[in-house]
């Protein structure tokens, strides 16, 4: 629901061309725009504008976009024009990552008539309200250049999902030399700690018994408040009713000892689940990439991470074939990741970026190279991952469940994110969203998932029979 500010700043405006409005949205990119996009049809909703059934014409098209890789900003385009197609008629309004690095290219395609950059997207409603007096006139664009991205537009919302996604944090100051984060998102920037920690407890009352942490360099957390991530994690630690936290990413120069001490000794409710981006397992390369650690810390915190959470998941990013990426400089990442207790690689290949430093760099690797590559480390992540969850079969398991379509298999995961398939036969809509203990057996079908059955000591819950995994 909108916060007290959002009211009194709603009031100056003239929301009622909003009421009895349909919308449809669409999302491309990462965790934090999923959840500003769901935010923003709460709010929206808030107003009078319904989300659009299937199938159904919409008043209003909201597209968030991203901007990582040139794939991506074709994938924006095509769906832009894949909405205003489905949408005739409709105010289509884009923002996000591509709206603020290519403003221009966005407001000329056919049929938007809004784009809003970082900056202006904190005043959505004000601009979509002024907006619907201009609908069919050419796009108004509105953004401000990098350094001037100095809003915050909360985030706390989990739209059709079990888990709540709060944002902690936006923009970074890292300038990474294959990245245009930096310049799409703006300089790093947070709310307070007492702000984030009162939309927990409006999560909590709403139901949620799972956030996870997002941003885009939450580790920087504290830029604006001169607070510090840690006090952040402490405070939400204390909010009643929040079962379970995840962090979605820190970069390890931020991944404080003293953080991976807390979690796993004093914390409550943070689970043993990490994502540390690596990039490269070459140091050579992590210069050229202009980051700001080397692949001995790297390993320094997996390893303090499993000495003290011998079970805690790892997840890591990995970019294959970056500019200087020679064979060499690959065979030290795939060592590193070979050695390392890791869990799983979330592996991407480099992308040029126009006006992106990295251009300079001479050495230049194949497509047909990084694809090679790409499988090799893929493979690598799927060995591990098996390996994970073959060395948790049999054992007990808290689940949180997530809704699933009358007939389907029900999903959920583990404390430290393994993912659990409860068959059909065994699936009911009163576990949904909840907390509940499970023996994990022998992988589903597609090896996804652990099989689950439901333990007869669930509160609340009837017993079942021993789970048939064919049922």
């Amino acid at each position: 629901m909108p916060t007290q500010t959002d009211k009194r700043n709603a009031q100056m405006i003239d929301t009622s061309a909003l009421q009895g409005k349909t919308a449809a949205y669409f999302t491309l990119g990462c965790k934090l725009n999923f959840s500003e996009t769901s935010t923003f049809a709460k709010m929206l909703q808030a107003y009078g504008v319904r989300t659009a059934g299937k199938d159904e014409q919409a008043d209003i098209c909201l597209i968030n976009t991203c901007s990582v890789t040139d794939v991506a900003d074709h994938k924006c385009r095509q769906a832009i024009h894949r909405l205003v197609r489905q949408h005739p008629g409709a105010f289509v309004v884009v923002t996000g990552c591509y709206a603020q690095l290519s403003p221009q290219a966005v407001g000329s395609i056919e049929g938007v008539d809004m784009v809003l950059g970082q900056n202006e997207k904190a005043q959505l409603l004000q601009f979509l309200c002024d907006g619907f007096t201009h609908h069919g006139q050419p796009a108004a664009c509105h953004t401000v250049k990098t350094k001037d991205i100095t809003s915050f537009a909360p985030s706390c919302s989990r739209g059709n999902r079990t888990r709540y996604f709060l944002k902690v944090q936006d923009g970074c100051d890292y300038f990474c030399t294959y990245c245009t984060i930096p310049y799409a998102r703006g300089f790093s920037r947070n709310p307070t700690i007492s702000s984030l920690v009162q939309q927990a407890r409006q999560a909590a009352a709403e139901g949620g018994k799972e956030i996870v942490l997002t941003g885009v360099n939450i580790g920087d957390f504290g830029k604006t408040t001169g607070e510090r991530f840690l006090d952040l994690v402490k405070a939400l630690d204390q909010v009643e009713g929040i079962s379970r936290y995840r962090i979605s990413s820190l970069e390890p120069d931020l991944l404080s000892d003293e953080l991976i001490s807390y979690c796993a000794k004093e914390s409550r409710a943070f689970m043993p689940h990490f994502h540390i981006p690596l990039q490269s397992g070459s140091d050579e390369v992590l210069r050229l990439m202009h980051r700001h650690y080397d692949s001995q810390l790297f390993a320094e915190k997996i390893m303090r991470i499993k000495e003290l959470m011998p079970q805690a998941f790892i997840g890591v990013d990995v970019m294959v074939g970056c500019r200087g990426e020679t064979p060499e400089c690959f065979e030290q990442t795939y060592d590193l990741l070979q050695r390392l207790p890791v869990t799983q690689l979330h592996v991407f290949p480099y992308s040029e970026r126009p006006g992106t430093a990295a251009l300079k760099i001479p050495y230049i690797v194949a497509e047909q190279e990084k694809k090679a590559r790409s499988k090799r480390l893929l493979e690598l992540s799927d060995r591990k991952t098996e390996d994970f969850y073959a060395a948790h079969t049999g054992q007990q398991a808290e689940v949180l469940f997530e809704k699933a379509q009358r007939g389907r298999a029900m999903h959920g995961f583990t404390r430290n994110y393994i993912r659990v398939e409860l068959p059909p036969a065994q699936a009911r809509a009163e576990l949904d969203n909840q907390l509940v203990s499970v023996g994990l057996g022998d992988f589903n079908h597609d090896h996804t998932a652990l099989y689950a059955r439901l333990l007869t000591s669930n509160p609340n819950l009837n017993p079942t029979p021993n789970i048939n995994p064919n049922s």
